[in-house]
């Protein structure tokens, strides 16, 4: 019943984003994932006026033995867009530093782990939710931080 309460104070698209990650975390547990933590937020640095800058993960979960770090992307209606178009460069990014800070937390260094996106599309009532897995959806990799000598091909 508090859950309820406090999505019917929450803004609509708050509420409607807290919907879709309850929906997600059952989907995945469905699959055979085991859930970690949900909506895990870190500060990872400051911006240019030094105000603290937080990251956040919506779900971290396992996969066999693979740390699954998860990212939910609810939306009404993909008439416009899919909603993993939503899942930029940028939110590529700060979900990365996030996880470092995770892994870095936990003492979790060597841990094979993978960024999975859980799109959540709530039609309206009457209708069921459609839920999709993109599992591997990028890579630390993309993110890895380069020594010069590395990217202008000298070794």
């Amino acid at each position: 019943m508090q859950m309820i309460d406090e999505l019917n104070e929450l803004a609509p698209h708050l509420a409607l984003g807290r919907r879709g990650e309850e929906l997600a975390a059952a989907y995945l547990e469905a699959q055979g994932y085991r859930l970690a933590a949900a909506n895990f937020t870190v500060p990872v640095g400051r911006n240019l006026r030094g105000a603290l800058i937080r990251a956040e993960i919506d779900l971290v979960a396992y996969e066999g033995a693979t740390l699954c770090f998860v990212e939910v992307k609810t939306r009404a209606s993909d008439w416009f867009a899919a909603p993993e178009a939503n899942v930029d460069l940028r939110k590529q990014r700060q979900v990365s530093r996030a996880a470092r800070a995770y892994l870095r937390l936990f003492g979790l260094p060597g841990v094979p782990h993978r960024f999975d996106v859980v799109t959540v599309i709530l039609p309206p009532e009457g209708e069921p939710p459609r839920l999709e897995l993109f599992r591997n959806f990028w890579t630390a990799e993309k993110f890895r931080k380069r020594r010069w000598t590395e990217s202008a091909g000298h070794t």
